[in-house]
């Protein structure tokens, strides 16, 4: 949290880091409107603001990067799960015509499809913490992988699942926009999908 924080660490147009503490003259802090209402964001200024310099560089930077890619995975891993497990409830419970929803076959489709999509990311958000740690040639590209497909996979996911709610789900009365609008800013943080396939590329040495 930007406007809490005690210590920042931050990257210079050449790529070195430094440590910035938090109360350090000529650091300002502001906090920023977003859709996600479930963690604050904040904007921090530096204007002549005294730093000390760490070592590792660029290096350190890429790690740094790859580790907020995996996070951001696995955040939306664990959210897209939590909007499969209301849209199952809430399937199970709501009744139409007669019957409740969920034994209608399209229903139960876009249930499992959302299933099916999202359980071989499991091993994808795992493996790319494994990587990070133990598997260090590998986690650069792991992270990438996991950063961009748990992304499109949770934006399938957070739609879907507010579909099966029908017109309750775009509603604040379950909650359900609170998990749609933290996937969709995961999203977007560290690079989009199509930025992070991009440098994936570029660290595998191929053109884009």
């Amino acid at each position: 949290d930007a406007l809490i924080a005690d210590i920042f660490i931050v990257a210079d147009q050449a790529g070195d880091l430094h440590l910035v503490r938090g109360d350090t003259a000529g650091l300002t802090r502001s906090a920023m409107t977003t859709i996600d209402q479930t963690r604050p964001l904040g904007e921090v200024g530096f204007d002549g603001t005294p730093a000390e310099p760490l070592a590792g560089g660029v290096h350190a930077l890429d790690s740094l990067r790859d580790a907020g890619w995996t996070l951001l995975a696995a955040d939306t891993l664990g959210a897209a799960q939590v909007m499969i497990e209301k849209a199952v409830d809430y399937a199970k419970e709501r009744r139409q015509f007669g019957r409740v929803i969920g034994s209608f076959q399209a229903v139960k489709h876009m249930c499992a499809e959302m299933a099916a999509e999202l359980e071989p990311c499991r091993s994808l958000v795992w493996y790319a913490a494994y990587a990070f740690d133990d598997a260090p040639g590998e986690a650069s590209l792991t992270a990438a992988h996991a950063k961009a497909h748990l992304s499109e996979v949770g934006r399938f996911i957070a739609r879907t699942a507010t579909e099966v709610h029908g017109g309750m789900g775009i509603t604040d009365l379950l909650g359900l926009h609170f998990w749609f609008k933290r996937i969709g800013l995961n999203r977007q943080l560290l690079g989009g999908p199509e930025r992070v396939r991009r440098l994936a590329a570029q660290i595998q040495g191929l053109t884009v």
